[in-house]
C-alpha cells in the first residue's frame, strides 16, 4: 500500500474528513492540496515546479466551452420550473391515466421523465411535481409514502435523461464527447422509466386501495377535448426536446449552442403560458448564477487538489489498489459502484464527478472498460445521492415544498423502494453493457488491408498513374497513351490525340 509513500493515502484520507466535518468543499479541497503541497516539498516528496502549472490549470478550465453549456441548462430549467408547464402537462396526463389504479403515479412517472429532457435538472422537476401533484394525490386518498416517493423519483430520472448535467461534467473527466454520454444514456433512461412504471404496476394490483384511481367526477375531460389538452402541452415540450437533443445527435449544434436555444426556447414556453416577465428572468439569472459560481468554484479546487496528488503518484496509488481487486473488470465495476453508492451519503454529484471519477479512470482504461459504459454506469449510480436518506437532495426539495401535514418519515421512507429500483438498474448495466452501447455511432475505421498503392515504374509504358485508393476502384484515366516508340517515350496523353 505505500509502495508510492504515505503521502498519497494520508491525503485522501485527509480530503474525505474534510467533507465529513462539513468545510464547503471547494475550499476544503483547495486547502487541503496546498497543505500537502508544502507538506511534499518539505520531505521531498512533490516537485515545486509543479505548483508553477496551476494558473495554466486554472485557465483552461475556466476557459472550457464545454461548461458553458451548465449556466444555459440550469437557466433553461429555472425558467421551465416557474412558467407552467408541469401543470399542463400534468393535468392532461393525469386526466388520461385517472381511470386506472395508480393513474396519477403513471403520469408523474412519464412527466417528469419529459420535464427531466427539456430541464435537465433535477431541483426543478421535483419541485414542479411536487407543488402541482401531491396535493392532488393526498386529495384522492393516495397512499403518503407512495405519494412522496414516486415524485422524488420521477425527479431523479432527470439525472440520466439527456440533456443532464452530469452527462456534461461527467464527459468532460472522461475525455468524451457529450453527444456519446447522451447517446448512451438512451438506453438506460427507457430502462428507468420501464422499470419505475412496472414498479406501479405490480404495486397498483398488490395495494390498489393505495392508489385509487380518480373518482368520476374529477374526470372532467373526454374523447377528443382531453386528447387536445394533452397534446397542447405536450407538441411544445417535444418540440423543445428536439431543438435541444436533435439537432445535437443530428451534429447540427454543440452542446454549447443547443443549450443556448434551449434556453430561448424556454422563454418562449413562458411566454406562450403568460409567464413571462423580468421577475421569472431575475429569479431564473439569480438561480444560475448560484449554481455555476459553486460549479466553477470546486473545479478549482478539484485543479488544486488533483495536481497535488498525481504530483505524488496519487494516480499510481489508486490504479495499483484497484487494478489489484479480483474479478478483473467486472470485480472492479462491483466495488467501484459499492464505492459511490456509499459516498453519495456524502457528496453530492458535483463533488464525486470532480474528486473521485479522475482517479478511477485510468484504472478503468488499463482494464479496456469503455469509458462511455462506464460513465452512464456512473451517472446512473450518482442519481442515488438524491434519494439516500438522510441528505438526499430530492428529499430536501420535497420537504420544502410539501404541505406541513406530510411527515419527514413518510419521505424518507417512501424513498427506500425506488432507490432499490436505482440499484437494480445499476445491475442490469454492469450486467448488460449493450444497453449502453447500442445507440452510440461506431467511429470510422479505415482498414489497412483495404489501402492500395499503384505506383508505376518511371519510364515504363501502360496506363497513367492512378490515385491512391482506399478501398475503392481507382481513379478513371482520360484517354489512353500512344504505343511505346524504341525511343525516348513521349509526354502522357490526357485525351489529345496521338
Amino acid at each position: 500500500m505505500f509502495e508510492y509513500g504515505p503521502m498519497p493515502p494520508l491525503m485522501f484520507g485527509s480530503m474525505i474528513v474534510f467533507l465529513l466535518i462539513g468545510f464547503p468543499v471547494a475550499f476544503s479541497l483547495a486547502a487541503v492540496g496546498m497543505l500537502f503541497g508544502v507538506l511534499g516539498i518539505v520531505y521531498e516528496h512533490f516537485s515545486p515546479s509543479l505548483l508553477g502549472a496551476l494558473p495554466l490549470r486554472f485557465y483552461g478550465t475556466i476557459s472550457n466551452d464545454l461548461l458553458l453549456a451548465i449556466p444555459f441548462f440550469t437557466f433553461m430549467g429555472a425558467i421551465l420550473e416557474r412558467c407552467g408547464l408541469a401543470e399542463d402537462l400534468l393535468e392532461g396526463s393525469g386526466q388520461l391515466f385517472g381511470p386506472l389504479p395508480g393513474g396519477l403515479a403513471y403520469a408523474v412517472i412519464l412527466v417528469g421523465a419529459v420535464l427531466g429532457a427539456i430541464t435537465g435538472t433535477v431541483a426543478a422537476s421535483v419541485i414542479a411535481m411536487g407543488v402541482v401533484s401531491l396535493p392532488i394525490m393526498m386529495r384522492y386518498g393516495y397512499d403518503m409514502r407512495l405519494a412522496t416517493g414516486v415524485i422524488a423519483a420521477s425527479g431523479t430520472i432527470t439525472q440520466v435523461i439527456p440533456p443532464s448535467l452530469v452527462l456534461i461534467i461527467l464527459a468532460d473527466q472522461l475525455g468524451r464527447s457529450v453527444g456519446d454520454m447522451y447517446a448512451g444514456a438512451i438506453g438506460p433512461s427507457i430502462l428507468q422509466i420501464l422499470i419505475f412504471l412496472a414498479f406501479i404496476f405490480v404495486m397498483s394490483r398488490l395495494r390498489p386501495h393505495a392508489m385509487p384511481p380518480l373518482p368520476p367526477e374529477a374526470r372532467t375531460l373526454h374523447g377528443w377535448p382531453l386528447l387536445w389538452r394533452v397534446a397542447k402541452a405536450m407538441v411544445p415540450s417535444l418540440a423543445l426536446i428536439f431543438v435541444v437533443l436533435g439537432t445535437m445527435f443530428m451534429g447540427l449544434a454543440t452542446p454549447t449552442e443547443a443549450g443556448a436555444m434551449g434556453s430561448i426556447g424556454a422563454m418562449l414556453l413562458a411566454a406562450l403560458h403568460r409567464r413571462l416577465n423580468w421577475q421569472l428572468i431575475r429569479e431564473a439569472m439569480a438561480m444560475t448564477m448560484r449554481l455555476t459560481a459553486m460549479v466553477v468554484f470546486i473545479l478549482i479546487g478539484a485543479t488544486v487538489f488533483s495536481l497535488v496528488f498525481q504530483g505524488m503518484d496519487g494516480g499510481h496509488w489508486i490504479q495499483y489498489l484497484l487494478s489489484h481487486i479480483p474479478g478483473g473488470a467486472v470485480g472492479f465495476l462491483i466495488f467501484v459502484n459499492i464505492f459511490i453508492f456509499f459516498i453519495a451519503f456524502f457528496l453530492d454529484f458535483f463533488e464525486i464527478a470532480f474528486i473521485v471519477v479522475p482517479l478511477l479512470v485510468p484504472v478503468a482504461e488499463a482494464l479496456n472498460i469503455d469509458l462511455i459504459w462506464f460513465g452512464v454506469l456512473l451517472c446512473v449510480n450518482m442519481q442515488t445521492s438524491f434519494m439516500h436518506p438522510p441528505f438526499g437532495f430530492a428529499l430536501f426539495y420535497l420537504r420544502g415544498i410539501a404541505p406541513p401535514q406530510v411527515r419527514t418519515s413518510d419521505i424518507y421512507l417512501g424513498a427506500i423502494p425506488w432507490l432499490c429500483l436505482q440499484l437494480v438498474l445499476v445491475a442490469v448495466l454492469i450486467a448488460w453493457p449493450e444497453s449502453v452501447t447500442y445507440f452510440i455511432s461506431p467511429e470510422a475505421v479505415v482498414d489497412p488491408a483495404n489501402i492500395r498503392l499503384d505506383i508505376p515504374m518511371p519510364g515504363a509504358g501502360g496506363a497513367a498513374p492512378a490515385a491512391p485508393s482506399f478501398g475503392a476502384p481507382p481513379a478513371p484515366t482520360f484517354g489512353a497513351p500512344p504505343a511505346p516508340s524504341f525511343g525516348a517515350p513521349p509526354p502522357p496523353s490526357f485525351g489529345a490525340p496521338g
